[in-house]
């Protein structure tokens, strides 16, 4: 499967039935893959070029200019692994020491605690101690699939080792193929904003769409749009550095006890982040009041959190009509898992890709992608969605709802074997920008950007900053 198979592929599944796709494929160079028995390199690239596709298609039906799409598969490999590069310091771990894959009794479990509050469920299960040999002490004891039942029910995450065969065979394994890439709908402007001639901006105090008119240029064709970001690792956070890198303002939402240090500088470039506490009353009128001013919506709650909340997708229309609305889970809309809670590396678990990576080197263990490739890509596809939203908006001034999961984006990369292509070389000074982002740890460089939309370069307002060290306003 080569690198223009896969974008042909996800060309396709963003077009609407019996619409034609009207963009051309970018240009595609550099060269090496990243090792895997599934081809990652080409997905890269292809979810970097739908997501840059996308801007470009913007820019020309808000300018009425066409831009050139160039993609460096090189640079998309690494942007797939990480792009920061601090000077004088170290990044936290990513992981909780607990984090990783054991043994039980009759195959493997993988167990995801980075997170304080999935790490003391599983330990409340295992009845254990916090250290990595009690853990893999207590679970050697266990049977897999009993495991992962106890798991789930405690609200851990966690999930056996399945061969594709199985997960095929699984019911929601044949929910997630039978599922489309993208969950579209369109969504009509609510009766009160009819006579208004069907402006989402029509309605009383709304904020006027000429706003974003007066601040967007041919080189920041996203400046004055307003994102509402309430999305944590890894997907969402990288659609809504992709829009910040064009001009986007991007706010992010986290609840008070939530940590991911190792991940924060990574994806926070080009962000303000603020805390909102769902569990309080006044703080959701406060989600109210954000989400009537925003133009899109990024969020990565389960299918029924938010409608728990009185904030269901027809809700969220209705506070704000012609919001773009993109959302994620991790198994899928559909089958019996579609509420629960999972992350890339429990999916590549679940769905087969561990287990066939350790049947393809021939190692003892699972095996998974040697990047996070299910989160990277379903994030440049969900900017890729939200794009296509705003330029949909642009016609008729309707919102949307876009909804993708990490299982199905694990079906797309799955159908493909990998390419025999000459490794990557190793990363070199000139594979990073000369500018020092002085992040609020401390100076470091990002790699060049991993694609190129003619006259539309690619750059943030906002270093790295940590998580809650803004307050929850736009202003």
């Amino acid at each position: 499967m080569t690198d223009a198979d896969v974008y042909a592929t996800f060309l396709q599944a963003m077009q609407r039935p019996g619409k034609q796709a009207a963009s051309s494929a970018p240009l595609l160079t550099g060269a090496g893959s990243l090792p895997s028995a599934f081809p990652v390199t080409p997905f890269a690239c292809a979810a970097i070029a739908s997501a840059a596709q996308a801007l470009a298609d913007y820019a020309e039906a808000r300018f009425g200019r066409r831009h050139a799409v160039r993609v460096d598969r090189r640079l998309a490999s690494f942007w797939y692994a990480t792009s920061l590069r601090p000077q004088g310091w170290q990044l936290p771990d990513v992981r909780d020491h607990i984090t990783g894959d054991y043994r039980t009794r009759d195959g493997w479990i993988r167990i995801h605690a980075n997170a304080p509050h999935h790490r003391d469920a599983a330990l409340s299960v295992l009845g254990c101690g916090p250290e990595h040999g009690s853990v893999a002490a207590a679970i050697s004891h266990w049977d897999a699939q009993p495991l992962e039942d106890a798991m789930v029910a405690a609200h851990a995450c966690a999930a056996v080792m399945r061969s594709r065969d199985d997960w095929l065979r699984h019911p929601q394994g044949q929910a997630v193929s039978a599922e489309p890439v993208f969950h579209h709908a369109r969504h009509e402007l609510p009766d009160a904003y009819a006579s208004s001639g069907g402006r989402p901006d029509a309605r009383p105090g709304a904020r006027p769409a000429r706003m974003h008119d007066a601040l967007a240029t041919r080189e920041r064709p996203l400046a004055g749009l307003r994102v509402l970001d309430m999305t944590r690792v890894l997907a969402g956070p990288v659609s809504t550095r992709f829009l910040a890198g064009y001009g986007a303002t991007v706010l992010r939402l986290d609840p008070p006890w939530w940590t991911e240090p190792g991940m924060v500088p990574e994806v926070t470039l080009g962000k303000r982040c603020a805390e909102i506490d769902l569990r309080d009353g006044p703080q959701i009128e406060l989600l109210r009041t954000l989400l009537a001013d925003a133009d899109i919506f990024v969020h990565g709650y389960r299918s029924d959190a938010l409608a728990r909340l009185g904030l269901g997708e027809d809700e969220r229309q209705a506070i704000r009509p012609g919001l773009v609305d993109v959302c994620l889970d991790a198994y899928g809309w559909t089958g019996p898992w579609r509420a629960r809670r999972g992350f890339d590396s429990l999916v590549q678990m679940s769905n087969g890709i561990a287990l066939a990576g350790m049947q393809h080197y021939g190692t003892d263990k699972p095996t998974p992608l040697p990047v996070q490739a299910l989160d990277q890509t379903a994030g440049y596809l969900m900017a890729a969605s939200a794009l296509r939203g705003l330029t949909s908006r642009l016609g008729d001034g309707l919102g949307s709802v876009t909804r993708l999961s990490l299982a199905r984006v694990g079906e797309l990369l799955a159908s493909g074997a990998a390419v025999d292509t000459e490794p990557l070389a190793p990363e070199t000074q000139d594979d990073l920008s000369p500018d020092l982002e002085q992040t609020e740890w401390g100076p470091a460089r990002r790699l060049h950007p991993p694609c190129e939309v003619e006259g539309i370069p690619m750059r943030w307002d906002l270093p790295a900053g940590s998580l809650r060290s803004s307050t929850p306003s736009w202003s």
